[in-house]
């Protein structure tokens, strides 16, 4: 095999290696895309369903407060921002 064969065959491989990574990539966007919707849906559904059921809304609020540990996350929902430690800053 010639030494430009040889060269010609490598970027036809990292050619077609490139062209996987594209796609693989593409698939974990568009996944990505869903799952948000799909999230943003869901997170509709149970703030209307908050609306709607002064215990689930309170029940919710509980929940939130638990999950939510970043303090720009919890200002969404008028939650208070958790006290650091003595000696943390962020």
């Amino acid at each position: 095999m010639t030494d430009n064969k040889l060269i010609r065959l490598i970027e036809k491989r990292d050619a077609v290696n490139a062209r996987i990574k594209l796609e693989q990539n593409k698939l974990r966007s568009d996944e990505r895309r869903r799952d948000t919707r799909r999230k943003v849906l869901a997170g509709a559904t149970v703030l209307e369903w908050a609306k709607r059921d002064s215990e689930f809304s309170s029940r919710l609020m509980t929940e939130l407060k638990n999950f939510l540990l970043r303090d720009g996350d919890r200002e969404l929902f008028g939650l208070p921002h958790i006290a650091q430690p003595k000696g943390e800053t962020s």
